[in-house]
């Protein structure tokens, strides 16, 4: 069971508390981790791309030229691709571009993304946000303090002055406990919880 420190907003270590290794401690699974990362990308695209064909430029139905004795290559239309004003060859065309995960699959991959970060004392553990304003230099701080810069900050409850205050900060994402994913736990450099998330993390994923 890993052990890992709790710091106050003031960067000072206050208690030590174990993590639960069916959540903080399982086995990094690099395939899924991948898959989950390609999921929600592909997710994300809108998929709204679209070019015409030579079908569907208007014009082009008049053969430009007879087909002998003109010295020309035979042409038949001037929509074809290689007609300025033609058509795209294999134009894009809309599609949905996502796909499903299994629950389980789901699951075991925001895990391992967890653990990596453990494994890796990326993770770091805070006794509580509180403000008493919405104030991103007093956010900034907190984070001065505890020694991060590019952070992932998962609070229990969507608590406002916190998420206001770090709205500002471009290097810096906030995220409940249940809106947390894989893709977000890996693309910052620490994931800074506090310790009441910690607790609601270990109830729902365990």
């Amino acid at each position: 069971m890993a052990t890992v420190s709790v710091f106050n907003m003031d960067g000072k270590e206050v208690e030590k508390i174990d993590l639960n290794d069916a959540v903080f401690g399982v086995e990094v699974n690099e395939h899924l981790v991948h898959m989950a990362v390609v999921q929600q990308l592909a997710n994300n695209r809108q998929g709204t791309q679209k070019a015409k064909t030579r079908s569907e430029v208007s014009g082009g139905g008049r053969k430009p030229w007879r087909q002998k004795g003109t010295g020309h290559a035979r042409q038949g239309s001037t929509r074809s691709p290689q007609w300025t004003g033609g058509g795209v060859v294999f134009a894009p065309t809309p599609r949905d571009y996502s796909f499903k995960l299994n629950k389980k699959e789901k699951r075991a991959a925001l895990k391992s993304a967890l653990s990596s970060r453990v494994s890796e004392n990326k993770l770091v553990v805070v006794d509580e946000l509180k403000f008493d304003e919405v104030k991103t230099k007093e956010f900034a701080k907190v984070l001065k303090n505890l020694n991060v810069e590019k952070a992932l900050v998962v609070i229990n409850d969507n608590d406002e002055k916190v998420v206001m205050s770090a709205r500002n900060i471009p290097t810096v994402k906030t995220a409940s406990t249940s809106t947390i994913n894989v893709f977000d736990i890996l693309k910052y450099n620490t994931v800074v919880v506090t310790k009441d998330a910690v607790k609601t993390i270990e109830e729902v994923y365990a």
